[in-house]
């Protein structure tokens, strides 16, 4: 199979969708690997380390897509790359479609096969191509907010952990999954004062097993959340529904209520944002605005500010599903792993995945009546 690996164009993206050792894999096995000149440069992989390990290195991100029958990124086709998208290729990168509706639409029109990291899922439910960004960006949501809570940065002026005989700040996390289990380990670590809260009692009594009762945990309802954030100097919200638009759990209401200064990360930006004051995402160039005296950090693609862990975490996950791929085609390694199967969202024209049909009210077809189709 001709794979293509090109630039990511989203401000400030400096991941890339594979690493050398990853295209030594691929190239090993029979495939032809495509890397548009410079795609790694962000990450510290140079041409000549691709080059070295078996890929072509192309002067163009056009021939990139013209030549290639599977494209792999890190982030969706940015809407300078569309009219590459065509009847036939095979598209394997992150997607978040219930947050984008132009996206979908997109994607829906031009008969490409889409197949989002963050929807593969195993029979445990887990998402083992989200969970290493979800690891990073749990773990860097404690960081950035840290950083915002510095008086410099507009924030209360309150050092995270606190020193002897000064109480440390109060950290809130909402949702407990990995990406709340790496701020609660990042907060923890850094001596703050930890609550989590999220509607799965299990889950709940999980972490606080294995944090050892040093967490606070509560059950999510709006009393709890209000109660919670508002005395809050740095909340983060880490609620997932896999593949669908997450809901508004953190209302304006509550927010209003919230300390000048408090600081709110929003990792669940991707999929619309948990946060109801914040309308959309911002960047690493200019992560945070202030609303009702509280600074908000928005930025969608944070694991983007550590590129060189981002991307070998990344290629760990997804190179065992890449080279099923490429040894099978896509049809056959779908049909063969219900797990890569749940990844499409978008074939032959139609969205099979059903939370992403929902969040636009279009119709729903099953992965399985589809493929048969095609």
């Amino acid at each position: 199979m001709i794979i293509g690996i090109v630039k990511e164009l989203k401000e400030q993206e400096n991941r890339v969708a594979i690493t050398p050792a990853g295209v030594d894999t691929l190239t090993a096995c029979g495939n032809k690997v495509l890397i548009e000149k410079g795609a790694g440069i962000g990450s510290g992989f140079s041409d000549e380390s691709y080059a070295a390990a078996g890929a072509d290195i192309i002067n163009s991100a056009s021939d990139v897509w013209k030549n290639s029958e599977l494209i792999v990124k890190v982030k969706e086709p940015h809407e300078s790359e569309y009219k590459y998208l065509r009847p036939g290729l095979v598209f394997f990168g992150y997607l978040h479609l219930a947050a984008d509706p132009s996206l979908t639409k997109t994607l829906m029109d031009s008969g490409i096969t889409a197949i989002a990291y963050e929807t593969v899922q195993r029979h445990d439910r887990s998402l083992p191509l989200l969970t290493p960004m979800s690891e990073v960006a749990g773990r860097m949501a404690i960081q950035e907010g840290a950083i915002y809570l510095e008086k410099t940065r507009g924030g209360k002026g309150i050092l995270l952990e606190g020193v002897p005989g000064v109480t440390p700040a109060s950290v809130v996390v909402v949702g407990a999954g990995t990406v709340g289990r790496g701020a609660i380990r990042r907060a923890m670590g850094l001596g703050a004062r930890v609550t989590v809260i999220d509607i799965n009692v299990d889950r709940l009594r999980y972490l606080e097993d294995i944090f050892m009762g040093r967490i606070e945990t509560l059950y999510s309802n709006r009393f709890n959340l209000s109660k919670a954030t508002k005395y809050a100097d740095l909340v983060v919200g880490a609620v997932l529904i896999p593949g669908a638009k997450t809901p508004k759990v953190i209302t304006e209401e509550m927010v209003k209520k919230m300390q000048p200064g408090s600081v709110i990360v929003d990792v669940a930006i991707d999929q619309g944002g948990c946060v109801e004051t914040i309308k959309q995402p911002t960047t690493h160039a200019d992560p945070v605005f202030v609303k009702h005296g509280v600074i908000h950090y928005a930025v969608s693609n944070i694991p983007g500010a550590v590129p060189r862990t981002s991307t070998l975490a990344l290629t760990n996950a997804t190179l065992p599903y890449l080279v099923e791929l490429a040894k099978k085609g896509w049809k056959q390694a779908a049909l063969d792993d219900q797990a890569l199967a749940k990844g499409i969202n978008i074939m032959n024209n139609k969205i099979t995945n059903q939370a992403v049909a929902e969040a636009h009210n279009l119709p729903y077809y099953p992965v399985e009546e589809v493929i048969n189709e095609i």
